[in-house]
């Protein structure tokens, strides 16, 4: 269906602004919130611009970029943060791939479910 990656949210430390696709608007308001606090923090803490998207599969990714002359900008601790985000998220990001795989991709619950143990 997609060609590319779909950019669920993502925030930037440089311009301080939290972006949200309004495609996901139809997403439970205390979700769209969460999102919100999880991006913002992790630039106001590591620097740079931070997407979460979602690859052909559903499957959620985090990426970061920053500037080149950025020396506020921690890629070492991005990479543990995303790794600190991705455990302490787990529920709400399975969720959000369910709800993309579902809704966008057109799978059902169960083709879902199937992929999710292989």
């Amino acid at each position: 269906m997609y060609q590319e990656n779909i950019v669920l949210c993502g925030a930037s430390a440089y311009e301080q602004k939290y972006y949200f696709n309004k495609d996901f608007d139809s997403l439970p308001e205390h979700v769209k919130q969460e999102l919100q606090i999880m991006c913002v923090l992790f630039t106001e803490e590591i620097g740079g611009v931070l997407t979460v998207e979602y690859d052909e599969k559903g499957n959620l990714q985090f990426r970061t970029e920053a500037l080149e002359a950025d020396a506020r900008y921690d890629d070492i601790g991005g990479a543990l943060k995303i790794k600190q985000l991705r455990r302490e998220k787990q529920e709400l990001l399975e969720s959000l791939e369910m709800y993309y795989r579902v809704f966008f991709l057109g799978e059902t619950p169960e083709e879902t479910d199937m992929e999710d143990k292989e």
